[in-house]
């Protein structure tokens, strides 16, 4: 068992790969109550074609399957639901999807194992039928077109659209009405033993555990599956610039909501992530200059979003919002921009930057659920999360300035905005 330790926040992770290629994170907290379990696999909505181990041939599959195998595995052949069963234990339960993975959690103070025995048991154990693969297509229509009316995923989802011309990332997580209209068993059960592997997985496990014992625990739970070889993933290309520089829809909404993205190119690692939140932050966070201004006179009435979200196939910085006048936010911002690159970064406002940024990540150790998500994410894109503790500090002024320069290019920028 690997352990690595920090001692900035005092905190070490042990790390075992397993003879099946499963990959198990302990976080221990000694003497916190609350316990926190996911397992995730590294498989989202990005995986629509894709070389299974063995084969030789393409699979291409329908937009929206990890979604749905994620809805479905909770249904069990005896007729029970697996949510159910955890919520009776008291323990509260859920799952996601993402772009590049799916992940199944519970949270709680009692009944650690037996919510362990439910949730590792309808991982491993899928059942579809024609019959209820057809019954979920119902829910998750339903769930499509709710997704539509909402202004919040429209105005992101639009975002996405103008920035990228073929990259997946742009395609709505849970398909459409037609594209899970195509999707039958087969489909669903090559994809879990495509994907559900236990080398394409990771379990994180946070809480007042003796991290030997629970590994253990874990082992005796898994039931007998060899190690895949390496999916192949396929993706289209995507090309430098952006599709559209606005797009705009009307919807119901009391006041223009508004999506500002900055397209970037893929390359990206621990330390470009940082110095972008810090210059986010120093453009139009909370105690920038702009905010400032843009509040005072009425255009915004909170701190926008920011975000800068990134996988091996895509990257971009979103700064999101309610506005009375949108492209004044975005016209305003374009001049702070190019104001910084002329004028320069000042050191004292980049390392106040740096300190309050620094600040937040430490605090994320502070909850098991938080902990636990940043690992298995960080995981999924080659990161030991350790390494943002770490990184910040060797973030200049001259490194900052160079990626303000890189990144924020005005011809890389997009303004999505949703209103009446």
């Amino acid at each position: 068992m690997q352990v690595i330790e920090n001692l900035k926040v005092r905190e070490k992770v042990y790390i075992e790969k397993l003879e099946n290629g499963l990959t198990v994170m302990i976080i221990p907290k000694k003497g916190i109550q609350k316990k926190y379990m996911i397992w995730g696999t590294h498989y989202g909505s990005n995986e629509s074609s894709f070389i299974v181990p063995g084969e030789e041939e393409i699979t291409n599959v329908p937009n929206g399957v990890a979604h749905f195998l994620e809805h479905k595995l909770f249904e069990q052949e005896n007729g029970t639901n697996s949510l159910d069963v955890l919520t009776a234990l008291g323990v509260d339960a859920n799952a996601y999807t993402t772009n590049n993975h799916t992940a199944y959690l519970f949270e709680g103070t009692d009944n650690f194992y037996q919510a362990m025995d439910e949730l590792m048991d309808y991982v491993q154990h899928p059942y579809f039928t024609e019959e209820n693969v057809e019954k979920e297509k119902g829910i998750i229509g339903q769930e499509i077109m709710m997704y539509d009316d909402y202004p919040d995923w429209r105005v992101y989802l639009n975002a996405m659209q103008a920035m990228y011309h073929n990259n997946p990332v742009k395609i709505d997580i849970v398909g459409t009405i037609e594209t899970i209209g195509k999707i039958d068993k087969e489909i669903l059960y090559k994809c879990y033993h495509t994907f559900y592997n236990p080398s394409n997985m990771v379990m994180v496990l946070c809480g007042d555990f003796e991290p030997t014992e629970l590994i253990e625990e874990v082992k005796k739970r898994l039931i007998d599956t060899k190690a895949s070889g390496e999916i192949k993933r396929i993706y289209p290309e995507e090309p430098e610039e952006i599709v559209q520089e606005r797009i705009e829809q009307k919807l119901e909404v009391s006041q223009p909501l508004y999506a500002i993205g900055i397209k970037d190119t893929k390359e990206c690692d621990v330390k470009k992530h940082m110095a972008m939140e810090i210059l986010l932050n120093l453009i139009i966070g909370r105690s920038s200059n702009l905010y400032k201004e843009l509040y005072q006179e009425g255009t915004i009435y909170a701190q926008p979003s920011l975000e800068y979200e990134f996988t091996n196939i895509y990257a971009h910085a979103l700064i999101s919002g309610q506005s009375n006048d949108p492209e004044k936010v975005y016209e305003k911002l374009k001049k702070e921009i190019r104001r910084l690159k002329t004028e320069g970064i000042q050191e004292e406002a980049a390392e106040r930057m740096k300190k309050m940024i620094y600040g937040g990540y430490v605090k994320e150790y502070n909850d098991v659920a938080d902990v636990a998500r940043m690992f298995l994410a960080d995981f999924f894109k080659g990161i030991n999360s350790f390494d943002y503790l770490e990184e910040i500090e060797g973030i200049t002024v001259e490194y900052l300035e160079q990626i303000l320069k890189d990144v924020f290019k005005e011809e890389k920028m997009i303004l999505s905005i949703v209103k009446n």
